[in-house]
């Protein structure tokens, strides 16, 4: 009897904690968060690699890449869908820029795998407001 309260209070307890579970925020206010307080500027048909400080995924929607004082937001022509925020880009570039005609591998580190891929597009460049 003991054993069966015990398994139905853990049953109940996470009943009530699943429905108070964080909101799931979208991709679309991920990115919206992440240019809060930037101004796009016109779009660009190459970025410089040199200057890229990191890149962040946002789930089927783009990539964003910090250049520093500029973030440049990326969504892809094709292969959208495939974007995973966990995936790593895998960028195979044999000049020193990265264009909007580049493919970019997706690969999942945990099953070691390639997810997909993503054609690029033009880069919109987001600037601080001042």
């Amino acid at each position: 009897m003991r054993k069966v309260t015990a398994t139905l209070a853990v049953s109940l307890l996470i009943a009530t904690t699943a429905g108070h579970a964080a909101p799931r925020v979208e991709p679309e206010a991920r990115l919206a968060r992440a240019l809060d307080g930037r101004v796009a500027g016109e779009p660009v048909n190459c970025i410089n690699l040199r200057n890229i400080r990191s890149s962040q995924i946002i789930d089927r929607t783009a990539i964003i890449y910090d250049a520093g004082g500029t973030i440049y937001v990326n969504r892809p022509r094709a292969g959208r869908e495939s974007l995973d925020r966990w995936d790593t880009l895998v960028s195979r570039t044999f000049s020193s820029q990265l264009c909007s005609i580049d493919v970019v591998q997706l690969y999942d580190p945990a099953a070691q795998t390639l997810t997909g891929l993503v054609f690029l597009g033009d880069f919109v460049p987001y600037r601080k407001v001042r």
